[in-house]
């Protein structure tokens, strides 16, 4: 019996088809970022396809972080998409961000109100403890995924009447546009972790999936602290962007110079 050409034994596409059909349909958004496809028995014979064939398929998708496999009942395979590339250099509100990627943001503000400031907060802020903080909490979205989880905290004397603004964009540029504050440098430190139940349940992944944890401190340009906050980016959806600069010409000669002067002051042993 002859083989038909793109089939395993004449039963169905090869695993590179169906690695190519759904690869098809998520760059076409016909699968959707968070979207389940099901489990692998059912995908199978959805696509008339072996699981051995399915499960290459979908390993080299995982690989290419355009799928995810979550073991457990509730688990299935659901569509990643592609990452959000955030930039360590730039301090920019999440919806520029996502935009400047060709992302569709959006903002669902969970919670928003005015009360004390605990001891991290006090201190981070550099206020007394006890001292009112606008409290704020938000999901953002990213082609309607949810991506990451924010908690912001400012000192509610700088930014009287905050809750009753609109805070579905960013808050940098609304801080900018109603109370002058613009960010200076911002100081954050990037842990990894693994999402609690109620933060899973937010961005749809499963519990105990990693997030990278994201604790912020930013000042203005006088150097005064003006946010708090801590943030949960999904990190299947997120990759961080660093950029460096080595020592300029000008830079290293300087140093070597002064490093010459160090060691001509130091005492000269005898003999």
């Amino acid at each position: 019996m002859t083989q038909d050409p793109g089939t395993e034994s004449g039963l169905g596409p090869t695993s590179d088809q169906v690695r190519l059909k759904l690869l098809d349909l998520v760059q076409r958004g016909a699968l959707r970022p968070g979207q389940r496809l099901g489990a692998e028995r059912t995908l199978a014979e959805q696509l008339g396809v072996s699981r051995a064939s399915l499960r290459q398929a979908l390993g080299w998708l995982e690989d290419a972080g355009l799928v995810r496999r979550v073991p457990g009942r509730s688990g299935g395979i659901f569509v990643t998409g592609s990452k959000v590339e955030r930039d360590l250099s730039r301090i920019v509100g999440v919806p520029m961000l996502l935009r400047d990627q060709g992302f569709a943001a959006g903002t669902r503000v969970v919670s928003v109100g005015v009360r004390p400031a605990g001891t991290q907060a006090a201190e981070s802020l550099q206020i007394d403890p006890g001292a009112l903080v606008v409290d704020l909490v938000r999901i953002r979205f990213a082609d309607q995924a949810p991506i990451s989880l924010e908690q912001a905290m400012l000192p509610a004397d700088r930014v009287p009447d905050l809750p009753a603004k609109d805070l579905s964009g960013s808050l940098y540029e609304l801080l900018d546009r109603e109370y002058g504050i613009r960010p200076g440098e911002a100081i954050e430190r990037i842990e990894v972790a693994a999402a609690g139940p109620q933060e899973a349940a937010i961005l749809e992944i499963a519990a105990g999936q990693p997030v990278l944890t994201i604790t912020r401190t930013t000042t203005d340009p006088h150097g005064a602290v003006f946010e708090y906050s801590r943030d949960l980016f999904r990190a299947d959806r997120t990759r961080m962007l660093v950029r460096s600069s080595g020592t300029p010409q000008s830079e290293r000669a300087r140093l070597a110079d002064r490093k010459v002067e160090v060691f001509s002051s130091l005492p000269q042993a005898n003999g």
